[in-house]
C-alpha cells in the first residue's frame, strides 16, 4: 500500500468553508503521481514516453475536510487487461474518519496516443497491495 500525506490549504475551501469537491480529485491525482515516483516507475514512463490516461473515475464523498486537516491517502493498484486501476481511500489522519474513496481507471498510451499495454515493470505496484 502506498501512502501520501498533505494538509488542507485555505485556497482549497469553498463557500461552505470546507474543501471543494473538485479539489479531492487533485488530492487523489497527486497521490497517484507519488505512487509512480516512489515506486520508481515515473522515470520509466517518462523515458519511454508512456502516458497514463485516466479513462474513468468513480469517487464517493463521505465527510468534509476542513482547513489545516492532515489528510492521508492510501492507494493500492490492480492490473486488469490493458488497464491500471488505482483504488484510493482518503482519511483524516488525526481522527481516522474516512473522507472519500475513489477508483481510477487508467490506460497506458504510447507517443502516438495508441494503447501500448501495461509494461511488465508495473508488476512492482502489486507487491504493495494490502487491504485498506
Amino acid at each position: 500500500m502506498f501512502e501520501y500525506r498533505l494538509s488542507v490549504r485555505g485556497y482549497e475551501l469553498d463557500s461552505y468553508n470546507h474543501v471543494n469537491n473538485a479539489v479531492y480529485l487533485n488530492y487523489f491525482e497527486q497521490a497517484r503521481w507519488d505512487v509512480m515516483r516512489t515506486s520508481g516507475l515515473l522515470e520509466k514512463v517518462l523515458a519511454d514516453q508512456i502516458f497514463l490516461v485516466v479513462t474513468e473515475i468513480n469517487i464517493r464523498y463521505s465527510k468534509e475536510a476542513c482547513l489545516f486537516d492532515d489528510i492521508l491517502i492510501r492507494t493500492i493498484v490492480e492490473l486488469s487487461g490493458p488497464y491500471i486501476i488505482f483504488k484510493q481511500r482518503m482519511t483524516n489522519e488525526a481522527t481516522g474518519v474516512k473522507l472519500s474513496h475513489a477508483v481510477v481507471k487508467t490506460i497506458p498510451l504510447n507517443i502516438d496516443r495508441v494503447p501500448c499495454g501495461v509494461p511488465p515493470e508495473f508488476d512492482i505496484l502489486l507487491t504493495h497491495n494490502e487491504k485498506f
